[in-house]
């Protein structure tokens, strides 16, 4: 592969150990790029100016400039760059890593530590940097302004992160029926506005900073109950529900088994665990079970999507946000054979259009949005009377 086409990555970390570590990890891919390091973050803000990155690895604690101080230095002159960060999987730094995403980072991995196994280092390093490192500049690499259309955008970035093209849509009449018995769905044109009783919302990379947006954008309380997946482990979700509740006006909090949703409120799925809701008499209760990931998420927005169907049915609202992979796309099917409405943030705002592209290639969405544009949708359609 041309030095031209290739991935360029800065690595940015205070341990010697560490920068050989990740820099021997990316070297094995012939279309990554290893073009410099840095020991602490202004070195690193000197660095990203003398070579141009297309991607920067960020450590959260190094002296002189911390990770935190230098993402938010870097973000004035650079706002689309992508940045990982690297944290580590204690209190502290989950807390830090939540300030990362707040602050802009892109995304986040947990940081191998340098004292363990060279070969569980680089191992995880495959598993988790290695993806989002490629799918952050597929997202940057501007095939937008090619003229490329969203179907081929969405089979380009499958191609590129290995995920299978989803089954083609085809225009069947929308029905009651179980997804065995009527395995395509179709988005139907100029449905009625009906009533929302409930809103789920589903977003992966970049989904921290797009849901403090959201929230801190509403004045009153949603009329409805709001259910969230967010991919995040453990630690991680219970943070980002305190900040959700601190910026907004709504209560945030990750539900106990069985708990009653009430409108007013939104309830974010916990790390490690899926989310379900089931109807009871009168009331919506909410469940929590770790059943085997799915898409390789636990919580998957498919579980969640496919169960409000089921509950709420037409009075249904959801929201397909920023992330990778296509988490909520057969959930999405089983809202709109419910009659229920799906949205999906643009590709423009995304910092990565996996999942709300997914949506669109599929032509599930009844909109596609800027994420700007998404709090005062959904305050118009949950105040529907």
């Amino acid at each position: 592969m041309k030095s031209e086409d290739k991935i360029r990555v800065l690595i940015v970390d205070d341990s010697a150990v560490m920068r050989r570590i990740i820099m021997t990890s990316l070297m094995k891919h012939p279309d990554i790029e290893v073009i410099g390091t840095a020991a602490n973050g202004l070195l690193a803000i000197e660095s990203i100016k003398r070579l141009n990155p297309d991607v920067v690895t960020l450590d959260v604690e190094m002296p002189q400039m911390d990770g935190i101080t230098a993402l938010r230095e870097i973000r004035k002159t650079h706002p689309s760059l992508p940045i990982v960060m690297f944290s580590s999987t204690t209190q502290r730094g989950a807390s830090a890593t939540m300030d990362a995403l707040t602050y802009g980072a892109s995304d986040y991995v947990g940081k191998p530590q340098a004292s363990a196994d060279p070969a569980d280092a680089y191992r995880v390093l495959e598993e988790t940097l290695i993806p989002k490192i490629k799918a952050l500049c597929q997202r940057a690499s501007g095939d937008s302004k090619k003229g490329i259309s969203i179907k081929d955008r969405g089979a380009a970035r499958r191609e590129a992160l290995s995920i299978p093209a989803p089954e083609k849509v085809t225009a069947l009449p929308i029905t009651q029926s179980s997804p065995s018995e009527n395995p395509k769905v179709a988005r139907p044109e100029g449905r009625p506005l009906y009533p929302v009783n409930a809103l789920c919302i589903g977003v992966s990379t970049g989904g921290p900073a797009a849901l403090m947006k959201i929230f801190e954008l509403w004045r009153t309380p949603l009329p409805v109950p709001i259910f969230i997946v967010q991919h995040m482990p453990p630690k991680f979700t219970t943070l980002l529900a305190a900040r959700l509740t601190e910026i907004g006006v709504m209560p945030v909090q990750e539900p106990y088994d069985g708990q009653e949703a009430l409108a007013g409120q939104a309830y974010l799925a916990p790390g490690g665990y899926h989310l379900e809701l089931r109807q009871k008499g009168t009331k919506v209760l909410m469940y929590l079970n770790e059943d085997p990931p799915e898409n390789s998420c636990r919580p998957a927005v498919d579980v969640l999507f496919r169960s409000a169907a089921k509950v709420y049915g037409q009075s249904l609202l959801a929201v397909v946000l920023t992330g990778m992979g296509y988490d909520g796309l057969r959930g999405a099917e089983d809202i709109i054979r419910s009659n229920g409405v799906v949205l999906a943030q643009d590709e423009a705002t995304s910092v990565i259009w996996g999942m709300p592209g997914a949506i669109a290639q599929a032509d599930l969405a009844e909109k596609i949005l800027p994420l700007e544009a998404i709090p005062d949708e959904i305050l118009f359609r949950t105040n529907l009377k």
